[in-house]
């Protein structure tokens, strides 16, 4: 598997905590040194593992904000 490198940028907002202390967090992410993107994954305690997850642009990101205002 290639090498990759990843700066949070900013840390948005931790959604959720599960009882191995991995938290599901809203980051704003610079991957391999590239523009930053929102990106909702797990991360461990250290933010040194990471689980699959999901990468937005901005503009993904202002179209989810949108489509999330609608919801009941």
């Amino acid at each position: 598997m290639p090498e990759f490198t990843y700066e949070i940028v900013e840390s948005v907002a931790v959604l959720s905590e599960n009882p191995k202390g991995w938290t599901k967090e809203l980051n704003l992410i610079s991957w391999n040194g590239r523009d930053p993107k929102y990106d909702i994954r797990e991360w461990a305690p250290d933010h040194e593992k990471m689980g699959k997850g999901v990468t937005l642009s901005k503009d993904e990101m202002a179209a989810l904000k949108e489509a999330l205002k609608d919801l009941k």
